[in-house]
Parts: C-alpha cells; sequence; structure tokens
C-alpha cells in the first residue's frame, strides 16, 4: 500500500461518511410525518417503545441521533425516563440496517441474477434516477427521494473504494500483526470503541470493519470484540449532548451508557469463556461482510433480550448515579438537541404553541370577567399568564427561525412559517387582556360605573368576542377549518358594534346620561375588544391559507368574503344573534 493507495483510502471514507450523513438526512425529511406518528406510541408500553426506537433509527440511519433526540425529549419534559429506557433498546437493534445494506457489496456468483443483487450492479442506476429526480423534479418529496437514492449511491461508491484501497494491506505483515492484536477481546473492544469515539457513528464503524474485512486478515475473533467497543463508542455522542441538561436528561444518557457496558461486559464474558472451553473454529476464520453485520444484530439483539427484563434496574442504576436535588426539576420547553430529528423539533413547537394559545384566550375571557368581579388573584393570574405569552412569543420565533435555517422539508417549511404567524396574535391577544384588565381597575379605583343601559351592551360584545376566541382556538387546536371559517363574518359582525355601541355612547354624553371618565374607559374597552376580533380572523385566516398551501394571509377570506353564500349566511345569522336592544 503506498501514499496513493492512502489517499484512495481517506477520499473513499469520506464519500462513505457523506452518503450516510445524506441518506439519513433525506429519509429523515421523507418520513417526517410517520417519525411523529411512531413518536405517538410511545406510552403503550414496554414493546411499542422498543420498535419505536428501532423503527426511527431505521429510517435516521444513527442511534446517536436517535439517542440525542432522545435525551432532548427527556429534557424538554416530553417524554419520561421509563418510555426513554425502551426507545434506547429498540434503537440500538434500528443501528445494525445500515451493515445489512453494506453486506450486499460481498456478493459473489456467476448467477446474473444474483449479481444484480450486487451494488456495483444497480448502484449505478440508481445514482442516474436520484439526480434525475433531484434535479428535474419539482416536488419537494420527490427531491428528497432522489436524495436518498443518491445518498445510498455514495454510501457504496465510497465503501467499495475503501474496499478496493485497503485490499493490498493483507499483504502487509505490520497489518496482519495488528488484527493478530485485536484477537485480545479487551484490546479489540478498546480498539472499536475509540473508532467509534472518533467518527460518533456506529453504523459507520461497522461499515469500516466490513471494508477491512475485504482483506481476508480479518478474523471472527478479532471482528467480534470490535463490534462490542463499537456499541460503547457510539454513546459518547448522547453523553455530549447532556452536558447543561436536566438531571433525567443526564439519566437517559447514561442509561445509553449503562446499556451497552453492561451488555459488552456480560456478552464479552461469554465470549471469552467460550472461546476457551470450546475453541470454536469459526473464531478463526476470516469474516465476511455478510458475517460481520449478522454478528453486529446478534450482538445487539442478545443485548436487548438481557436488558429488557431489566430496564427497572437500569432506571434505579442511573437514579443512584445521578440523584436528585432539592430544588424541583427544571424542564426545557424547545430543546435544540431536537434540531437533529427537524420534524420532531416543529412537532415540540407546535406543543408549545398549543399551551401558547390556550393561555392568551382564558386570560381573555379572566379580563373580560375581572370587569364585573376583580380580585387581586385574578389580576395577578391575568398578568403571570401575559409574561408566559410574551415568554413563549421569544423563545418559540428564535427557535422556528434557527430551525428553518436547516435543511427541513417544503411541508415541515411551511408549518413552521404558519407557527411563526400565529404566535404574534396569540401574543396580543394576552396583551389586550392586560388592557382591558387595566380598564376593570380603572373603573374599580375610580368607583365609575356604567349606565345599566351600556352595561347590557357591553354583555353583548363581551359575548360576541368570547364566541369569536372560542371559534379560532377550536381551528387551531383541531385543525377545524369549519370552524375558522365562522370567524370572519363573526369579525365583521364585532367591527359593527363597536361603531354602534361608539355611536351610543355619544348619544349618552349629549344627554348627560354618561360622564366624561366613563367614556374614555368605555372607548379603551371597544378598542381592545375589536382588535382581540382582528387578531382572531389573523388566526382563522393563516389556518385557512396554510390548509390551501398558500403563505398569503387572507387570501382565500378576501376571495369568499363578498362572494361566498355561506360567508353572507353566517354573517346575517351573526348580526341576528348580537343584535342591541
Amino acid at each position: 500500500m503506498d501514499i496513493f493507495d492512502a489517499l484512495t483510502l481517506i477520499g473513499g471514507l469520506s464519500l462513505f461518511l457523506f452518503g450516510m450523513s445524506l441518506m439519513g438526512q433525506a429519509l429523515e425529511r421523507r418520513a417526517g410525518g410517520q417519525l411523529r406518528s411512531l413518536l405517538e406510541k410511545l406510552t403503550t408500553g414496554k414493546l411499542a417503545g422498543l420498535l419505536t426506537g428501532l423503527g426511527v433509527t431505521a429510517v435516521i440511519q444513527s442511534s446517536s441521533a436517535t439517542t440525542v433526540m432522545v435525551v432532548g425529549f427527556v429534557n424538554s419534559g416530553l417524554m419520561t425516563l421509563k418510555q426513554a429506557i425502551n426507545i434506547i433498546m429498540g434503537a440500538n437493534i434500528g443501528t445494525t440496517v445500515t451493515a445489512w445494506l453494506l453486506s450486499l457489496a460481498g456478493i459473489d456468483s456467476g448467477n446474473v441474477f444474483v449479481k444484480l443483487l450486487k451494488p456495483s450492479s444497480f448502484t449505478p442506476a440508481l445514482a442516474l434516477l436520484g439526480i434525475i429526480f433531484y434535479l428535474f423534479c419539482k416536488s419537494a418529496k420527490k427531491k428528497d427521494t432522489g436524495m436518498i437514492l443518491l445518498g445510498f449511491a455514495t454510501l457504496m461508491y465510497g465503501m467499495e473504494t475503501m474496499s478496493g484501497a485497503v485490499s493490498g494491506l493483507g499483504e502487509l505483515p505490520a497489518f496482519r500483526q495488528m488484527f493478530v492484536m485485536f484477537k485480545n477481546p479487551v484490546l479489540g473492544v478498546l480498539a472499536g470503541a475509540a473508532l467509534t469515539a472518533v467518527i460518533q457513528s456506529s453504523s459507520a464503524s461497522v461499515g469500516i470493519l466490513q471494508a477491512l474485512a475485504v482483506t481476508g486478515q480479518v478474523s471472527y475473533g478479532a471482528a467480534i470484540p470490535i463490534i462490542m467497543g463499537q456499541n460503547i463508542g457510539t454513546c459518547v455522542t448522547a453523553m455530549l449532548s447532556s452536558v447543561g441538561a436536566n438531571r433525567n436528561a443526564k439519566r437517559a444518557a447514561l442509561v445509553h451508557l449503562s446499556f451497552n457496558v453492561i451488555g459488552t461486559a456480560v456478552w464479552l464474558t461469554a465470549f471469552c469463556l467460550l472461546r476457551a472451553l470450546l475453541r470454536p473454529a469459526l473464531l478463526e476464520e476470516p469474516a465476511s461482510l455478510l458475517g460481520i453485520a449478522a454478528a453486529h444484530s446478534v450482538f445487539n439483539v442478545l443485548c436487548t433480550l438481557l436488558m429488557l427484563p431489566l430496564s427497572g434496574f437500569l432506571e434505579r442504576l442511573v437514579k443512584v448515579l445521578v440523584p436528585d436535588a432539592r430544588q424541583p426539576e427544571v424542564f426545557e420547553e424547545l430543546d435544540e438537541r431536537l434540531f437533529a430529528t427537524p420534524s420532531i423539533a416543529l412537532e415540540r413547537c407546535h406543543a408549545v404553541t398549543v399551551d401558547m394559545a390556550e393561555t392568551a384566550v382564558s386570560s381573555l375571557k379572566d379580563a373580560l370577567a375581572s370587569l364585573g368581579n376583580n380580585s387581586p388573584e385574578l389580576a395577578a393570574s391575568i398578568r403571570e399568564r401575559e409574561d408566559k405569552t410574551d415568554h413563549y412569543e421569544d423563545i418559540l420565533g428564535t427557535y422556528l427561525v434557527n430551525l428553518s435555517a436547516r435543511q427541513i422539508s417544503e411541508a415541515d417549511s411551511r408549518e413552521a412559517a404558519k407557527l411563526l404567524k400565529l404566535i404574534g396574535d396569540f401574543e396580543r391577544i394576552a396583551d389586550h387582556a392586560v388592557n382591558i384588565l387595566e380598564s376593570a381597575e380603572e373603573l374599580q379605583k375610580k368607583e365609575i360605573r356604567f349606565t345599566d343601559a351600556a352595561t347590557g351592551e357591553l354583555a353583548v360584545i363581551f359575548q360576541a368576542v368570547s364566541d369569536i376566541l372560542d371559534l379560532s382556538l377550536a381551528g387551531y387546536l383541531q385543525n377545524d377549518l369549519s370552524a375558522a371559517a365562522k370567524v370572519e363574518p363573526l369579525e365583521e359582525v364585532i367591527d359593527q358594534l363597536k361603531e354602534q355601541l361608539r355611536t351610543r355612547h355619544i348619544l349618552r354624553l349629549q344627554k348627560g346620561d354618561c360622564t366624561i371618565d366613563a367614556g374614555f374607559t368605555w372607548l379603551d374597552l371597544l378598542t381592545d375588544l375589536e382588535r382581540t376580533a382582528d387578531h382572531c380572523s389573523n388566526i382563522a385566516g393563516c389556518m385557512i391559507d396554510a390548509a390551501r398551501d398558500s403563505m398569503n394571509l387572507h387570501q382565500s377570506l378576501r376571495e369568499t368574503r363578498n362572494d361566498s353564500e355561506a360567508f353572507q349566511e353566517r354573517y346575517r345569522e351573526y348580526r341576528r344573534k348580537y343584535a342591541l336592544a
């Protein structure tokens, strides 16, 4: 092996790692919805969690990424430690898929149909199909499909390049001596752990081992301990991601480490005993690509079978290693660790926005109630919720902008844009709640009372505003477009109510039935109520436009405002319902 072979090896390794990353990212974007549905099954039981971890890792091609994602879930309070344990166990099995794909490169047969299964036979066709999809298709899903094919082709080309570059190593005495040394199981474990810790991917390190196996100098006796060590090395990524996280997130990372260390210790002991007592001839035979893939899968399945009944023990162990503190646990609403899987990060943004929406609407309704029965406790609660919505707007805005800057699917990009629009309106609704509260406090402080006629008029517009809040909230929470479609005609009725109430107020002033001080507060209330309805209209319009794949806010509403018979019918219905006496 000369300098040119070394350069070829480096180039092949680079293509291999790049192809794996490219394919994993494209698969995640392509299967974002499926990932979310998989995660919904987390609470159904131990087996469901195991299968979920297996499925997610098989999609994104990295147990490290899955574990980092799990650490982020636990840190956000989205997942319990018990659920995390099952996911992590499943991830260790899911990561073996890559090795089986790479083992196809070892197919060698004179049969033409068997030869077609060899990657060198079909990879060029996949690369051609991938570049056609990527360059000439406009659909984001087809482009992602093209990226998956290109990533797989790049990965396989890198694998073949590495195999070709190292093929001459088998003739070197130093290389043969190195793998003789790795027959010492402890050294093999350490070597596998070190390699995987550096490249932070057990799938990639297994692929490198498979590439070296083509030299014929890697025996099963040397390969199996290296595979065991790779499971320990892959824990580095999760451990690093847990730095700065809460206690349960640190425990989740430690579960991954403990699971792999205990599993490796148990089965390494069994391996050493087997080799010492029985001396099976298989351990001295050169390992094949298929054999390494099988050994990788068998080891991870055995570890899972060993530790699955002991999940409770793992939970107690990590709680001892990371003990509880006196202060209560603090969860991070939005964890940047979830950026590794953008579709999941977006789902978390949606969950936080739901809490924000419910908080804003409840504060506005309580503010309306404060006009009749204000109390210090209610006032403090409304202001606290307004501060909460301000906080949500800040963290959601920053998080969504950072998320949008990453490579995400077209559907996820539209969803992120929708949320960015919605959070501003929810925050403003909470602001108007505080404004209405301040009006109530002013009335109480100055001992101002509205006339009976004015109080009755307020009750009408209060009911209309309360109803439009319910419609807009249902439209968002339940993605109920029929509820959203009812918002705009009601908003128009509220606009007219505001003008009618303003006119009636002026008439009362002229007659001397109302004071100037009461009039100022009255006008402030009307303004806040009308603007609250405007924000509800924005929310509903955004939902309808998003459903029609339009980024132009209110486009659909403008189209139907005057032409839709349904709109006009709802408008007339609301006119009758909220008619003033």
